[in-house]
């Protein structure tokens, strides 16, 4: 498979979400996560694209940047990976998000998810049943300009300071890492 991993926000000038107490960035979490993803699906034979490979990489603020690399190389798949965030400290766990209506990228999105619950048990997965699968659903940029199958991961909430120590942590970013390359892989 051809397989595009989106390592969101682009270091500067957008960082992403930033921990008010320790600092920690959005873009330095999903580029260490994306950076594993690609390691596991290259170990596993798959051709793997990084639309962000270094720490600051401004081009990649433009959303039509990425969606064209993945749509430009002809990708099997499109995993965009973020850290949420909310006004309310207290605010925790994992979503999954795809376009609205039934597309692959449900598919793809539901493998994901379930491989994240099961990796992490202890975790609260933020879902929605309303349609019968785990995924929320919207219109963001990635998720209805990238013709392969698409979802949007949101790994914990960087805003959550417990969630936050567990982003910045190594053995944890390995275990999201292999999840997302289980369900990346339709190991569900």
């Amino acid at each position: 498979m051809r397989i595009v991993i989106d390592g969101g926000h682009s270091g500067s000038p957008d960082p992403g979400a930033v921990n008010a107490r320790t600092g920690l960035r959005e873009s330095d979490v999903t580029l260490q996560v994306s950076r594993l993803v690609q390691s596991h699906l290259l170990a596993t034979g798959h051709e793997v694209k990084l639309t962000r490979s270094e720490w600051e990489q401004a081009e990649t603020d433009d959303l039509g940047y990425r969606t064209s690399l993945a749509n430009d190389w002809g990708a099997d798949a499109f995993v965009s990976i973020h850290c949420n965030s909310a006004a309310n400290p207290a605010a925790n766990g994992y979503e999954v998000w795809t376009s609205p209506r039934d597309t692959q990228g449900d598919v793809l999105a539901t493998c994901i998810y379930k491989q994240i619950s099961t990796e992490f048990p202890d975790r609260a997965g933020r879902a929605d049943y309303s349609d019968g699968d785990p995924d929320k659903e919207s219109r963001f940029y990635v998720l209805v300009h990238t013709d392969a199958p698409v979802c949007l991961v949101e790994l914990a909430f960087i805003s959550n300071d417990e969630e936050a120590a567990l982003l910045a942590d190594a053995e944890w970013q390995e275990r999201y890492a292999q999840a997302i390359v289980r369900g990346d892989t339709g190991l569900c």
